[in-house]
């Protein structure tokens, strides 16, 4: 039998160190997270707050995030599934829906702070990049920086399409046009036209009327919810920038109603004194059933 080297001894074993909970499920890369965490010790403690944007299979979460030693602190959070009452019925997921998620947050921040007045962003929409710059006489906008989880950054990734809403709502994040769809890496220039189609979903307009001239029976089923809701390809565009205007008219949170009545699983506890009279009826009980 040949040599076989020893890889792990006694002595690898006993100075292993565990790796994060959170690393061990593989949800937090700490090493990106500390580059976002650390704040300059000339600022005093002053938080330091990112765009969190995170998707599920059916929803967009956008929040406004800051560091404590206790724990994460929400500043203001925003979700498409908020959307419909702002007009967007359907597509929770896409491109345009992730715009006005990120939109939406950045105004419910900037209202929160009474910044709403004197930061409306960018309200025409052309597709061109540009970022928030400071007032003169008045405070700087606020400052947050993109936090993409362990999403893969490539170009066009909905997450700069989150990015792009908070950025056009009034926030300044920091970014380029490079991730944008529609930039050209071997010109390095951006083609606004196809951020602007992007943002208005005019891609998924696009695919609509070819999918339907190709194969109806398979736009009916993959595109049954539009249908429902009597959205076609040439509706998107109004729809999408009519939710635009509703958000920035009122981005407030409103809970949705609760249907029924909830209680809650667990009794309360009894004190010394009524477990002494719960006692006491039951051995009152049992005599009188006794006799």
């Amino acid at each position: 039998m040949p040599f076989v080297k020893l890889q792990k001894n006694k002595a690898y074993f006993k100075r292993y160190q565990v790796k994060y909970r959170r690393r061990r499920e593989g949800k937090t890369d700490y090493y990106a997270r500390k580059r976002l965490l650390v704040q300059a010790k000339n600022k005093y403690n002053a938080p330091k707050y990112r765009l969190v944007v995170r998707f599920t299979n059916t929803d967009i979460v956008c929040q406004v995030v800051s560091a404590k030693i206790q724990g994460d602190v929400v500043l203001a959070a925003a979700y498409s599934h908020e959307l419909p009452r702002y007009g967007i019925k359907v597509g929770l997921t896409n491109w345009a829906a992730a715009y006005a998620t990120g939109l939406l947050v950045a105004r419910r921040v900037l209202v929160k702070l009474g910044l709403d007045d004197k930061f409306e962003g960018f309200p025409e929409i052309d597709g061109s990049v540009q970022e928030v710059e400071a007032i003169e006489d008045g405070p700087r906008p606020f400052k947050a920086f993109l936090d993409v989880g362990l999403r893969r950054t490539t170009t066009g990734s909905k997450v700069f399409a989150a990015m792009k809403g908070a950025s056009d709502g009034g926030i300044y994040v920091p970014h380029s046009e490079r991730r944008f769809p529609g930039y050209d890496p071997e010109s390095k220039e951006l083609d606004s036209e196809v951020l602007r189609d992007y943002i208005f979903g005019g891609h998924v307009a696009e695919y609509m009327r070819s999918l339907k001239e190709e194969d109806e029976e398979r736009y009916n089923a993959q595109f049954s919810r539009f249908i429902k809701a009597g959205v076609s390809a040439d509706d998107l565009e109004d729809m999408y920038a009519e939710a635009h205007k509703a958000i920035r008219a009122d981005p407030s949170f409103k809970p949705t109603e609760k249907k029924g009545e909830y209680k809650h699983g667990k009794t309360p506890r009894l004190t010394a004194k009524e477990r002494k009279e719960r006692v006491q009826q039951k051995i009152e009980a049992f005599k009188n059933a006794q006799a």
